[in-house]
């Protein structure tokens, strides 16, 4: 599940050749795509054949799904880094960093995710949660009814009004409205909201889906993330 995972070290691998239930797979999606774990590999589903109400795992022998995790990692990677940077260098320093040959991506590859990711950060409705007062990466760890709640939050903005905690979502293409946002992800900001709660009693936490393919803000509303509180 998504605690056993964050437990993992970031180069593990995990292989399942038992029973596809002992592995929730959409959990195992997004630690994937989030750079928790280092790779999987897994030749049985829970159910099959797979139905449409989860994200799949695909094999990463695939290559349209190893160019899927590797595309959505390195733009994680790209909007940690770049906010601490003049807006002028962005630019320069995502095509840098994209070209090394360790990523052995195509000029075009290259190309689609600097613009992506560089279209995330100039756009000015997104200006304040990637200023100078929010943080990157910022691990979080509470206990919420009984339960160990571990995580890393990738973008987070304290101020005085409210909390507002953004978690990147690389998907394509995203939902239209919150409504059919996955229920993983619900979970998942429902226990970071619970935690920072905690930290910040008497301030309301916003919890934010940022879809870098537009890109645009998803805004999770508590009456949608109460019914996933852990």
């Amino acid at each position: 599940d998504v605690d056993s995972l964050a437990k993992m070290r970031s180069n593990a691998l995990l292989i399942n050749t038992a029973r596809g239930a002992l592995v929730d797979s959409a959990a195992l999606v997004e630690a994937l795509r989030q750079g928790e774990i280092g790779g999987a590999g897994i030749d049985v589903l829970a159910k099959e054949p797979p139905t449409d109400d989860e994200p799949l795992v695909v094999s990463p022998l695939g290559a349209c799904a190893g160019a899927r995790f590797q595309r959505g990692l390195l733009i994680h990677r790209l909007l940690q880094g770049l906010p601490n940077l003049p807006p002028e260098a962005r630019a320069g320093a995502a095509r840098a960093y994209l070209a090394r040959p360790v990523h052995g991506l195509t000029l075009t590859a290259q190309e689609k995710i600097a613009a992506e990711t560089l279209a995330v950060l100039e756009n000015p409705g997104f200006a304040e949660l990637f200023g100078p007062e929010s943080l990157a990466e910022v691990p979080l760890t509470g206990v919420v009814s009984g339960q160990v709640v571990s995580g890393q939050i990738d973008r987070l903005l304290v101020a005085d009004e409210a909390v507002t905690v953004v978690d990147y979502k690389t998907n394509r293409p995203p939902p239209e409205s919150a409504d059919a946002v996955p229920a993983l992800y619900l979970r998942q900001m429902a226990a970071y909201r619970e935690v920072l709660c905690l930290i910040y009693p008497g301030r309301p936490v916003r919890c934010v889906l940022l879809w870098t393919d537009g890109p645009r803000l998803m805004e999770l509303g508590d009456a949608l993330l109460d019914p996933h509180v852990p």
